[in-house]
């Protein structure tokens, strides 16, 4: 059923190129009700009783931002009353309706971030996650061979990991997870070894000093130059973004010249014809100079817990890229993340780099 949802584009690109997002709403989630109907058809041949449920059914109410909502409330009467008469209910993921009444969809990762919410709902002691990998693993297995898979991540770590470019978990679905402290279990769909567990952080534990290298190449950058250094132009323009419904990244401002600076900001992909009409309005508005965008770019960054009380790992991973002559053209930092944007045909030979200085191999 992989190749659903890019049939379902490809007809709306056939028939629409505005492609409303209450409509673009209503033909995608189909795909995931054909898998529910087929799926309860299948169980009942095994005798396992089975009953579907689309979002909406479920009970999952969502604000009214079509294509990515976020989900408000999940009332779980329904399933709960399927479960008490012994039956299995099966839910399409990615889909919701909004307190408009009407159908929505989540946004990427909106399978996972259904599941969390399901499984706060219902008060459940776990959610499993399954997926095509066995878990979490301290770099992309497929850019670092050597790779070892994680045992015990804190929510704050899994978080980093997500928003670093991680695949494995949606970074919405993990937020939902801490927030309503569900316990999640990341693990293969085809064995039954144990995954990656994601948790609360236990203080009491020692905590590895690094504990994964993410990549992303989904955001560009965008540049605005020559804007009039007083209070307020910043404000307009992130405010106009968000209005948009576009999440800014990572954002550097340079030193004033001649009352003018330059403003750098990273963006998704997706978003960046968006970004770009917002910063051109703003520019003229405010009588900056000009607008330019790089897609070109990419973000390594380091994740662990221990960087918190551990000194020199900024020094390190600097050390290890300036060796590597990789050039780095933004840092971004937490308490227990560093971020680096370079170019994008470095990332793989940073993140091999820095998996082999700190000592992250299985």
């Amino acid at each position: 059923m992989g190749r659903t949802t890019d049939d379902l584009l490809r007809l709306a690109a056939e028939v629409s190129a505005t492609q409303p997002g209450r409509e673009l709403d209503m033909l995608l989630t189909a795909g995931e009700r054909i898998s529910m109907a087929l799926l309860c058809m299948a169980l009942a041949d095994l005798g396992v009783p089975a009953a579907s449920f689309t979002g909406s059914q479920a009970g999952i109410i969502t604000d009214e931002v079509h294509t990515r909502a976020k989900i408000l409330e999940v009332r779980a009467d329904r399933l709960r009353a399927a479960l008490d008469e012994g039956q299995v209910p099966v839910i399409a993921g990615f889909q919701g309706v909004s307190t408009a009444r009407d159908v929505t969809t989540l946004g990427r990762g909106g399978s996972d971030t259904t599941a969390v919410a399901l499984a706060a709902a219902l008060g459940a002691r776990v959610c499993e996650i399954y997926t095509d990998v066995s878990g979490v693993f301290s770099a992309d297995p497929r850019v670092v061979p050597s790779s070892r898979r994680i045992d015990r991540l804190s929510f704050e770590e899994m978080l980093e990991i997500a928003a670093g470019g991680s695949k494995v978990l949606a970074l919405r679905s993990v937020e939902f997870a801490r927030n309503h402290k569900v316990p999640l279990h990341v693990r293969s769909s085809f064995t039954w070894e144990p995954g990656t567990w994601v948790v609360e952080e236990d203080p009491s534990m020692e905590q590895a000093i690094v504990s994964a290298v993410t990549s992303d190449v989904s955001e560009a950058k965008v540049t605005v130059a020559g804007v009039p250094d007083r209070p307020g132009v910043a404000a307009s323009l992130f405010r106009a973004l968000a209005d948009r419904a576009v999440n800014v990244d990572m954002i550097v401002q340079n030193v004033s010249k001649a009352g003018t600076t330059d403003v750098s900001f990273t963006v998704p992909k997706l978003d960046l014809s968006t970004s770009l009409e917002v910063a051109h309005d703003l520019a003229e508005q405010i009588g900056a100079g000009e607008v330019s965008a790089d897609d070109s770019i990419a973000r390594v960054s380091l994740v662990g817990a221990g960087m918190k009380t551990h000194p020199g790992v900024t020094a390190t991973m600097f050390e290890v890229l300036a060796g590597k002559g990789i050039n780095i053209e933004m840092i971004s930092t937490s308490a227990i993340r560093i971020s680096c944007v370079i170019r994008d045909e470095l990332v793989d030979q940073a993140v091999q780099a820095l998996h082999e200085a700190f000592r992250l191999g299985g």
